[in-house]
């Protein structure tokens, strides 16, 4: 076990339970590092502040994962928070009508680098630590353990596998162990979210195939859309739209940059038809039109559209990229703004950790004096109650939304 001394004044944040430590607050390691292991943390004095795992080949060179001087941190302490974390998702275990969620929200469950979703009977990991890479046993065997699920995929997370040093090879686990299965042996994954059906690919798909954390906001905004004309703009696979079209929309155009997102869009709107959870006649309510989301919108009529759903991928990867993405923000909201129907609603989001609530409520503010409207925010949205926010880590907040009603 490493023992880490931190310089003096920098502890403040530590002692408050912040688990990120970075290079320029350590004064003293010791051994010298080889490897990636648990380490001891105390301040300037010597006074203990937690326990943590220490890589200096990690852009994150120290996690803090315990603030319990008596815990013994290890393989046992991981395969605990494993646990812990499933545990508190209990009650979505038995809901009819979701079979998809959020499991392990990284570190607002107290486990650096590690996303787990389930989509029904199957687990899907992604990392983007070396500390999950470096437990990645530990915690697919308790899942295998708790949740006997038929299938695990592990997938590095694009942003910061090449930082992290970490394949970007999908990896499949099965009856507790990986295995080597080709993918095109795999089945298909259907799941209910909210009463309606989805599928996705195995190995494929953004992030792990569905974004399970716009769930209480698909079922907001479907209160928005009886009789609406709806733009849903970077509708990736359409998660947004089927919620649209069941509740009531007129019409509904999709446009996002991926033409295998958009057929998969209107197989799912198939899908649903159907299965009589949407009306008959769905389909013939969509358009698709695979588009840059910044370019096309420019294009479309003023006043057509009664709904607008900006929901854009994340546009501030880190910090130094806020500025560009706080301008991209602005621009995308301001013609949105100017092109909607006077009393029309934007639901509106911003997935960018680094751009706080209150950044994004500037931007739109902005948005909105530069577009010569009037906007009131009818409500404030965030990620559902399996993405926790954790107090003492505010960039576990990383999804905001807004509803906003635009005056003309």
């Amino acid at each position: 076990m490493y023992r880490i001394s931190v310089k003096e004044g920098k502890e403040k944040q530590l002692v408050k339970h912040h688990p990120w430590v970075f290079s320029g607050a350590i004064d003293k390691v010791e051994p010298e590092f080889e490897k990636g292991d648990w380490a001891e943390i105390t301040s300037s004095k010597g006074t203990f502040i937690a326990y943590g795992w220490y890589d200096e080949r990690s852009h994150i060179l120290l996690h803090l994962l315990s603030w319990d001087k008596n815990e013994k941190v290890g393989d046992t302490f991981v395969r605990n928070l494993v646990k812990e974390s499933i545990l508190r998702r209990r009650p979505y275990f038995s809901s009819s009508d979701t079979t998809a969620f959020r499991l392990i929200h990284g570190e607002a469950d107290f486990l650096p680098g590690v996303a787990a979703d389930v989509y029904a009977n199957e687990v899907r990991i992604i990392i983007s630590s070396r500390f999950a890479n470096t437990f990645l046993s530990e915690i697919t065997g308790e899942i295998f353990r708790l949740l006997k699920p038929q299938l695990i995929q592990v997938t590095a997370d694009p942003l910061y596998a090449s930082a992290e040093g970490l394949s970007e090879k999908v990896r499949y686990f099965k009856n507790g162990g990986e295995t080597h299965e080709s993918e095109d042996k795999l089945q298909n994954i259907q799941f209910i979210e909210s009463g309606i059906y989805y599928e996705v690919t195995p190995g494929k798909g953004q992030k792990s195939g569905f974004y399970c954390d716009q769930r209480n906001n698909r079922n907001i905004v479907e209160e928005y859309a009886a009789g609406k004309k709806v733009l849903d703009v970077c509708s990736f696979t359409g998660a947004f739209t089927l919620h649209a079209l069941r509740g009531g929309a007129e019409s509904v155009d999709a446009v996002d940059a991926s033409e295998t997102a958009l057929r998969h869009l209107l197989y799912q709107v198939h899908l649903n038809e159907n299965k009589k959870v949407l009306p008959e006649g769905s389909r013939d309510k969509v358009t698709t039109t695979s588009a840059d989301a910044f370019d096309y919108i420019r294009t479309i009529k003023e006043n057509k559209y009664d709904l607008i759903i900006l929901d854009p991928p994340k546009l501030a990867k880190t910090k130094n990229k806020l500025e560009n993405a706080q301008k991209a923000y602005k621009d995308l909201n301001r013609v949105a703004m100017t092109k909607i129907k006077n009393g029309g609603i934007i639901a509106t989001f911003s997935c960018s950790g680094a751009m706080t609530r209150e950044l994004f409520k500037l931007t739109l503010a902005w948005a909105a004096a530069d577009a010569g409207v009037e906007v009131q925010i009818l409500e404030t949205l965030s990620a559902g109650e399996d993405h926790p926010i954790r107090l003492s880590f505010p960039e576990s907040e990383y999804l905001k939304g807004f509803i906003l009603r635009v005056i003309k």
